[in-house]
Order: structure tokens, then sequence, then C-alpha cells
């Protein structure tokens, strides 16, 4: 598996959002302990979310970042990128690790250890672990989990824990203290009005 970075930039593709010229400024101050995640509305079609895998991993491959793409597996091979991760209404982890092979980047999301230990179990490399906080950027979420959350999670599992949901470069060190990994991020660098500041900022919060 290739070494994981500890930021995760999720693709903002809402109307109105810029996710390559979000994503080629946050690599220009993160270079390769970037991952970006394409995630991509669930109205875009396959086609839409392949040119923008392939467009990201074009902004990926010369800094050695890493690039995943969100649910869409079958996206993520065609397109070519190191992997994906799947969340609770997607394909199970077993048959996500099918999808993608032995060799494949594979995280899923999980909110309590016991989900978590049965996540990595089935195959998962790497877990998302949230919502931390309150966040704006996806609906439909459960309450947020916190530090504490977070904690119970990473004493249950041995693999990376990147938590999500409201991140910012100030809830960085409490979610560090509590074993995260990283942290993934939406709108802390997408909505920025300096992305690449705003990664910077994050970076030095997760050093």
């Amino acid at each position: 598996m290739p070494s994981l970075g500890r930021l995760h930039l999720i693709t903002d593709t809402r109307p109105g959002r810029d996710p390559l010229g979000v994503v080629r400024a946050a690599l220009t101050a993160a270079r390769a302990e970037l991952v970006v995640q394409v995630r991509v509305e669930d109205s875009a079609t396959d086609r839409e979310a392949y040119e923008l895998t392939r467009q990201v991993l074009a902004l990926c491959t010369p800094y050695g970042a890493t690039c995943l793409v969100n649910d869409r597996l079958h996206v993520a091979l065609a397109a070519g990128a190191a992997g994906g991760h799947v969340g609770a209404d997607d394909l199970p982890v077993t048959a996500a690790r099918h999808v993608l092979g032995p060799t494949g980047v594979l995280g899923a999301t999980a909110r309590e250890p016991r989900s978590a230990v049965d996540a990595v179990v089935a195959g998962a490399n790497y877990l998302g672990v949230g919502p931390c906080h309150t966040t704006s950027t996806k609906t439909g979420l459960p309450d947020p989990i916190g530090p504490d959350g977070v904690r119970a999670v990473t004493d249950a599992v041995d693999v990376p824990v990147i938590a999500i949901g409201g991140v910012t470069a100030g809830r960085v060190p409490a979610l560090r203290a509590a074993g995260a990994y990283g942290v993934a991020v939406v709108g802390a660098i997408s909505t920025a009005a300096d992305p690449a500041r705003a990664t910077a900022e994050l970076l030095r919060a997760l050093a």
C-alpha cells in the first residue's frame, strides 16, 4: 500500500465550486502528504466521475500524492486511482476488497469500535471516523462523536484512523491527541479564501 498521507482532501463538486483549482492549490502546499478523495454528487454520471478522477490523478502524480475515489470503485479501477473509500451505504468492505484486489488502498467509514474492527478484519487499510463535529458539507449524518468517539475507535484498531466532519486546524490537536493518524476535510480547504494557506495550516497542526 502507498504511504498514507495525514491530510485527506475530499473534492467538493457542488455547483459553483472549483474542485480542480482547490486540489491544485492544496498540492503546492502538501505535495506527497496529501491524499485526494474524489467524491462527486449522487447525480453525477460515471463518465463525469471518471473524467474528474483522471484530471485529479494528472495533478497528483507529479507530487507523488495519492488519489482515491469515494463510493464508485469501478471508476477508481478504470481511472487508475490507488484505491477507494466505501461508506456505510456502499459495498460491504469484504466485497469492496474483492473489487479492488489485494493491493488497492481501501478505506471504510466507521463511528464505533465494533464496526471499526469488522471493517479492518474485512480488509480496510484505514478508517474514516466521524462525524467528529457538526458539518454542513454533507446532509443526513448522525450526531457528532467528538474526540472521545475517535479515541474509542483508535483504541480498538491498529490501522490509521482519519477523523472527518467539521475538522478545522484548531480542532486537529484534540483529534491527534485522541489517536487520529490524520484528518479529512472538505470545507476547511475548499471554502477557504486561500486554499494553499489553509492546507499549510492544517499540515502544521497535524505535525
